[in-house]
C-alpha cells in the first residue's frame, strides 16, 4: 500500500487543493511577470518618445509591418497602455498575496492534520 492510499480522504483532498492552489500562484506569478515585461518596454518607448522632436517620423508596429504614426498619438497610446498594465499588475500582486496566505493556511492545516495521524 502507497503512502497516498494510507492517508485518509480528507487529508488527500487537502492535498489536491493545495497541489491545485500552488499551480494556480504559478500562472498568476508566470502571467505577472509577463505584464511587468510589457510594462518596462512601454515605460521604455515612453521615455524615447518624449526624447524626441515632433518633427521625427515616428512608426507603430501593426502586425508584420511599421506604419508611420503621430509621435502624440502614439505617446497618449502607451501611456494608456502603461496605466492598464499598472492596473492588472497591482491586482495580480494582490492575487498573489491572498493565493500565498491561502496556501500558507492550508499547509498549516494538513500540518497539524498529518500530526494527529495515528
Amino acid at each position: 500500500m502507497s503512502e497516498e492510499e494510507e492517508l485518509p480522504p480528507q487529508i488527500q483532498e487537502q492535498l489536491l487543493r493545495l497541489q491545485q492552489m500552488e499551480q494556480t500562484l504559478q500562472a498568476i506569478v508566470t502571467q505577472k511577470l509577463q505584464l511587468e515585461l510589457e510594462l518596462a518596454e512601454a515605460e521604455k518607448a515612453i521615455s524615447e518618445l518624449e526624447k524626441i522632436d515632433d518633427k521625427v517620423a515616428v512608426y507603430k508596429s501593426v502586425g508584420s509591418i511599421l506604419l508611420q504614426a503621430d509621435r502624440q498619438t502614439l505617446l497618449n497610446e502607451l501611456k494608456e497602455r502603461k496605466e492598464l498594465l499598472n492596473t492588472r499588475v497591482t491586482v495580480l500582486s494582490k492575487q498573489e498575496e491572498r493565493t500565498r496566505a491561502k496556501i500558507k493556511e492550508l499547509q498549516l492545516k494538513l500540518q497539524e492534520r498529518l500530526k494527529s495521524q495515528p
